[in-house]
């Protein structure tokens, strides 16, 4: 399927390219995460304004947010709150990012279907990704070494999963990822390998659950309930690692960025968000 976007725009670029100038073209780059939905958008949009073109590339939230920084896109997509060192290099070059929330996201933990685990606390999960439970059976799994799956540290999903995660939210926590953790460069990288892998574990937003892997129940303790990564659970607050999903653009949007921007919010463009597995923001 992403591959399947990706001809798409690239097509659709290349066949208007010969029209396309900096009054009706915005660039759009960031998080691997919303790179489907911000495609899906794109399309649509160009569907309701044939003379007016969007570009979408991934890549990661940093590498959007650092294109916004330096002019070489018009939205950066993120899936993580925007640093204040980001907010100095920003300000520093006369930019001062604008942030809209335009959807919501559960972020699922998946292991492999033969695996026998379907549920794990926080506590668990970040005990297993600092390295501090190595071996299935200590969760009451299989007696396996535990193959440990993480997006790369670009990527907004790689920091909320520390943070909120192996830090728990502590501004101070040092926690990291165990030295053995596969750092891989998208979700579907990750999907793929977990599939394929009866001992894999890793993480990705819930837009990319498939019947090939199994989202495991999370829980905040063992006396709270476990929750699946589910749009409903989201919405009631019920799922404990869920996000909003971000636009920043270099100042309030004006012209075609809020042209397109006021799209994603619309009826139509929240129901592209329910179609492609987030989270309406409204």
């Amino acid at each position: 399927m992403l591959e399947k976007w990706f001809f798409i725009l690239a097509f659709s670029i290349l066949a208007t390219s010969a029209y396309a100038t900096k009054e009706n073209m915005i660039q759009i780059k960031g998080s691997d995460t919303m790179v489907n939905l911000a495609q899906a958008w794109a399309e649509k949009y160009m569907e309701n304004n044939p003379q007016e073109f969007i570009a979408v590339t991934g890549g990661g939230s940093g590498t959007g947010l650092s294109s916004l920084i330096s002019g070489t896109c018009d939205i950066a997509i993120s899936s993580r709150d925007i640093k204040a060192k980001e907010i100095s290099l920003a300000k520093q070059k006369g930019i001062t990012p604008y942030e809209i929330k335009v959807a919501l996201d559960g972020l699922a933990v998946v292991v492999n279907l033969a695996n026998p685990i379907d549920k794990l606390t926080i506590q668990q999960l970040a005990d297993i990704f600092d390295g501090k439970i190595v071996n299935w059976k200590e969760v009451g799994g299989k007696d396996a070494k535990i193959v440990l799956l993480s997006r790369e540290v670009n990527s907004g999903t790689h920091v909320y999963f520390k943070e909120h995660i192996l830090r728990k939210g502590d501004p101070n926590g040092k926690e990291e990822f165990a030295p053995g953790a596969l750092m891989l460069s998208s979700s579907q990288a990750i999907a793929d390998e977990v599939a394929g892998n009866p001992a894999a574990i890793g993480y990705y937003g819930m837009g990319y659950i498939s019947a090939k892997q199994k989202a495991i129940s999370v829980a905040k303790d063992v006396k709270s309930e476990y929750v699946t990564p589910t749009i409903n659970n989201v919405v009631k607050g019920k799922y404990p690692i869920s996000r909003p999903l971000i636009f920043y653009s270099q100042c309030e949007p004006q012209g075609l960025v809020k042209k397109f921007i006021d799209f994603a919010l619309s009826k139509e463009g929240q129901e592209i968000v329910l179609a492609t597995d987030f989270v309406p923001i409204k």
